[in-house]
């Protein structure tokens, strides 16, 4: 490990392994650092992601795929089906990842660009001069030293530590974060190829439980639920262990993950003097959703993009680093506020009322219907204060 770098990435994740590829791509000298000393463990998500835009950041090969998905069911709270399927029932529309395997192999690539890559490492705070981000303090296998940097990026995660010692508020209200508890389980019949979600105050408040496929008889059982409302009922892993035990009476439990999703639509600035934050260390995943993979992907591309940039430009303001924002802005702004109106419309819907909108769907159509956008454009039609609430504008997003 050099004493100076242009770039240093804290945090060896999706955002982190892309923003360092792409920085050091563009010629960039970089380090990336892990305080994990493996790559891709543990697991804290569901591991499903839509197969648009995948390409753009690696080939997938079949060692990354667990299972294709080929459709989705939406369970409204008295057991109703929603039942999205492609037009093409043969069409595969999204995968289920092997984690490990996948990011791994994101590092590998960064790692081939010439991004210098170190794992059992953690950052433990910046150097600032005068106000402006200079390097990162490292224990690196029990040694402590300062590495210099022009751009740091912060891709460590919830609540990052990055962030916070560069200034940047962090913190997340209880309204504006899901706590997920996973299981990885097999000995279950599930539809190997059809993700499933569940609604409804018996299974999660203010959030749902999910079965994503991994194989004919294994799959990821897990529920996140928004912060607010735990104190409500009970902890995730007991809503989690109810639904498992009456579902899968006979499955097993063969692996265990839990951690945070941000859902509060993105910290109002990701970036700073000689700072940017990607991921979740920007809270930069779906409020509706909780899903980060995809976002945590462009996060890293556009911000190690905009670090190249600089480097080249020998320019390190805050204002050359303002661009990241408004790519991510550009790209995914109007996204994100439209989703956080989903969520605050989902979090305030009782059971009878979605019970009853799932009543007014049955004989719609559903083919081709697969995305968020597609679904609120059918669910206005029957539900004139989802309409109200996202107002015309955000409705063809």
């Amino acid at each position: 490990m050099k004493d100076a770098y242009d770039v240093i990435v804290v945090g060896g994740g999706l955002a982190g392994a892309v923003a360092a590829r792409h920085a050091a791509e563009g010629g960039a000298s970089v380090l990336l650092i892990e305080k994990r000393q493996e790559i891709g463990d543990p697991i804290r998500c569901a591991e499903g992601v839509g197969i648009k835009d995948m390409e753009r950041f690696i080939d997938m090969e079949e060692r990354f795929c667990a299972a294709k998905i080929k459709g989705a069911t939406i369970y409204v709270p008295d057991g109703t089906p929603i039942k999205l399927r492609p037009k093409n029932p043969d069409e595969v529309y999204g995968y289920i990842l092997e984690r490990k395997i996948f990011d791994r192999a994101l590092v590998e690539r960064a790692a081939k660009a010439g991004a210098e890559v170190h794992t059992k490492t953690s950052a433990t705070g910046l150097i600032i001069n005068d106000g402006k981000v200079a390097g990162v303090k490292i224990s690196h296998l029990g040694v402590e030293k300062e590495v210099a940097a022009k751009i740091v990026i912060g891709a460590d995660g919830v609540e990052s530590k990055v962030g916070r010692w560069a200034g940047i508020n962090t913190t997340l209200k209880p309204a504006d974060i899901e706590t997920g508890v996973q299981y990885l389980m097999t000995n279950i019949e599930i539809d190997p190829d059809n993700v499933e979600f569940f609604m409804g105050n018996q299974h999660a408040p203010g959030g749902y439980v999910w079965i994503f496929p991994k194989g004919k008889d294994r799959a990821n059982v897990g529920i996140g639920l928004l912060g607010s409302k735990i104190s409500e009922g009970g902890r995730p892993i007991d809503y989690l262990n109810n639904f498992v035990q009456t579902k899968f009476p006979n499955g097993k439990i063969i692996e265990m993950a839990y951690g945070g999703v941000p859902v509060s639509g993105g910290i109002e600035k990701i970036y700073g003097n000689g700072i940017m934050l990607v991921g979740d260390a920007g809270q930069l995943t779906d409020p509706i959703t909780g899903g980060g993979i995809k976002h945590a992907l462009f996060s890293g591309e556009f911000a190690g993009t905009i670090a190249a940039e600089a480097v080249q430009a020998d320019d390190f303001s805050e204002q050359m680093l303002k661009k990241y924002q408004t790519l991510w802005e550009k790209n995914f702004g109007k996204i994100m506020e439209r989703n956080l109106k989903l969520k605050d419309y989902y979090v305030d819907m009782s059971d009878e009322e979605a019970n009853k909108i799932a009543k007014s769907l049955q004989g719609v159509d559903f083919a081709g219907v697969l995305e968020v956008p597609q679904l609120v454009k059918v669910l206005v039609k029957v539900d004139k204060k989802l309409l109200l609430k996202l107002g015309a504008a955000y409705i063809g997003l």
